[in-house]
């Protein structure tokens, strides 16, 4: 079995019976709003181990971010993968052509003039994603 992220929340969404599409769509306001609260659920679950530990219940809400993130994909038909690449390939330009990069005083990286923004619309377009407007149906079924 694949150890790809997108490939096991896949096989789990399958084996339980959950929303997996293979196309960018617009689901239900209700789907949506679930799988946000989530999302939150998980997060606010690593803010409250971040600081105090242990590290091992700290992988694990991590590793639940990852997991819940990748199911909000995979219900929306959404290649992560490839989002995350572009996102990546953005970043990488915030390093300038000296090398240098800048940064905020908390260490953040910051946008430099060389900052390309990520283009995750012609990522989801490549994809098959019809963004709204276009006359594309939501979806309400199980892919």
């Amino acid at each position: 079995m694949s150890s790809s992220p997108a490939d096991l929340v896949r096989a789990f969404h399958l084996a339980m019976g959950l929303d997996a599409r293979s196309t960018p769509t617009a689901v239900a306001p209700e789907l949506a709003a679930h799988r946000g609260e989530l999302l939150a659920e998980e997060a606010a679950e690593v803010a409250e181990v971040s600081v105090e530990g242990p590290l091992d219940k700290l992988a694990h809400e991590l590793a639940d971010v990852v997991y819940v993130a990748y199911g909000t994909a995979l219900v929306h038909g959404i290649d992560l993968d490839a989002v995350i690449a572009e996102i990546h390939r953005s970043n990488m330009t915030k390093l300038g052509p000296d090398g240098r990069v800048a940064r905020r005083a908390d260490g953040k990286v910051l946008k430099g003039d060389h900052y390309e923004a990520p283009d995750v619309a012609g990522v989801l377009r490549r994809q098959g994603w019809a963004p709204e407007g276009s006359g594309a149906p939501v979806a309400d079924e199980v892919a």
